[in-house]
């Protein structure tokens, strides 16, 4: 490989003509929205689980991985090389004809799933893969319905979004995709009262991402395995976040020894390089009958390119080879034990932690406190987001190849951020009991708006001091 170039770092006035471009040309909104976060960063030298800020030379940790695409580290060198080797001697190829990458990858894959998962569907994205897995259970049962979870997120687009289980983000597309059912998580009764011989699919993520870090029961999962059966019902899984180790097994089904009809994934498969993503499910009736009568029932021009299955190959080699998935389960122990600790000092703001392997949740007693933690963590050199649909939910989703002293230096930095957050509580949790002003602390566009002005006041400041300083 090439040495790698030194990439430039940025002033202040080159940050502030950048974000007024991205206002001006895609979204003012997202500058706020991180702006008043202080997650404004510009990323800069990625390796393993961290980034440095062009503008002020921080080191943040990364806490995000991008919902879970840089499972084996950002700038993972085993997985550019294979990129930089394949783009010197392929493109993405065409869609329609055979290729061996694609074949190698599917192989690979299906050789890692439990069971009898190993007949493959390629897709570009997470959301693309959901919409082939509803497709392909509602093509092959020749029936409508699905059941979904309430705070599910499976996409933005067509079945995807319909699939999803909070009104946000469907409420100004309607009418969506007819037959959806939304029921509660972990519970088996509330599905139990949905399905019907109408039903094609019950759709879930094994641990909610964007839902709050919920982490399914052995029962339910168990008791839904029986249902699906005896309903002829077909069983899908969302393995895009939990998948390739991230929580502790290759895939977070082992941890409940049942094994989906369908299962589909992406994100940490492209090597946080290359995008990609796949359907793989069971060979069994009626799934590989209606697959075989309908090859192209999900085609994708930019799924399962040449490029996209050499990536994700490596990305496979580099997870078996260095046994990521128990690396995720001690550090994650490791990393939960010492937030667990955290949040025992701080019960008053923090009502659980939760979560498998390396995919942690902190859920706080107000929404507000998940924005306020998100500032104070960034003061820190800690780049996390709370939950898109839960926003009292902090996640902690490091790269799965994180050691055992980036860990406990992470923990030092969130102690310190929740030692700094006390001083905002002393006068925000008394204000958050009386009910009117309890609501208007949750009000995420209030939260923009204050955070916002107080980083204007910050800056102001900072400039005159810079100003009397060079004076």
């Amino acid at each position: 490989m090439k040495p790698a170039k030194v990439e430039r770092m940025m002033d202040g006035k080159e940050r502030d003509y950048v974000q007024h471009l991205f206002g001006k040309h895609i979204s003012m909104g997202q500058v706020r929205y991180l702006r008043c976060a202080h997650l404004d960063v510009y990323e800069r030298d990625r390796k393993g689980a961290c980034f440095v800020d062009a503008v002020t030379g921080k080191r943040f940790f990364d806490c995000f991985s991008s919902a879970g695409c840089f499972n084996v580290g950002r700038g993972n060198e085993r997985v550019k090389a294979a990129l930089e080797d394949a783009l010197a001697r392929h493109d993405m190829g065409s869609h329609l004809l055979l290729s061996e990458h694609k074949v190698r990858f599917a192989e690979r894959l299906a050789s890692l799933c439990p069971g009898d998962l190993d007949k493959v569907v390629l897709c570009a994205s997470g959301a693309d893969a959901c919409a082939g897995a509803i497709k392909l259970a509602k093509g092959a049962t020749g029936r409508n319905d699905v059941i979904t979870m309430n705070k599910a997120y499976h996409g933005h687009e067509g079945f995807s979004l319909s699939a999803n289980g909070k009104d946000y983000y469907k409420e100004l597309f309607l009418p969506l995709m007819p037959g959806f059912h939304v029921v509660e998580f972990n519970d088996l009764d509330a599905v139990r009262r949905v399905a019907s011989e109408n039903t094609a699919a019950v759709v879930l993520e094994p641990v909610q991402g964007e839902g709050g870090i919920h982490v399914a029961t052995k029962e339910y999962m168990t008791g839904l395995r029986k249902l699906c059966d005896e309903l002829g019902v077909m069983l899908i899984f969302d393995e895009v976040q939990t998948g390739f180790g991230r929580t502790g097994t290759m895939w977070a089904m082992e941890h409940y020894d049942v094994i989906p009809d369908i299962m589909f994934t992406a994100k940490s498969i492209s090597g946080g390089l290359y995008p990609n993503g796949a359907v793989v499910y069971r060979a069994i009736e009626p799934l590989v009958s209606y697959v075989e009568k309908n090859p192209l029932f999900h085609d994708s021009h930019g799924g399962g390119s040449d490029l996209g299955c050499i990536v994700s190959q490596a990305v496979l080699d580099d997870i078996v080879e260095n046994r990521l998935w128990e690396n995720a389960a001690a550090m994650g122990a490791r990393l939960k034990e010492g937030i667990q600790e955290i949040a025992s000092k701080n019960r008053d703001c923090v009502k659980e932690v939760r979560g498998l392997g390396l995919m942690i949740g902190i859920e706080y007693v107000h929404e507000f406190i998940g924005a306020l933690m998100a500032e104070c963590l960034a003061r820190q050199g800690v780049w996390a987001v709370y939950s898109g649909n839960a926003p009292q939910v902090m996640r902690f989703q490091v790269p799965i190849t994180i050691g055992g002293h980036e860990v406990d230096d992470l923990l030092d930095r969130i102690r310190a951020a929740f030692d700094a957050m006390r001083w905002y509580l002393v006068l925000l949790m008394p204000l958050a009991r009386i009910p009117f002003v309890g609501a208007l602390l949750n009000n995420v566009h209030l939260q923009i708006w204050a955070f916002n002005l107080v980083r204007d006041l910050e800056e102001f400041v900072g400039k005159i001091m810079n100003r009397r300083g060079g004076a």
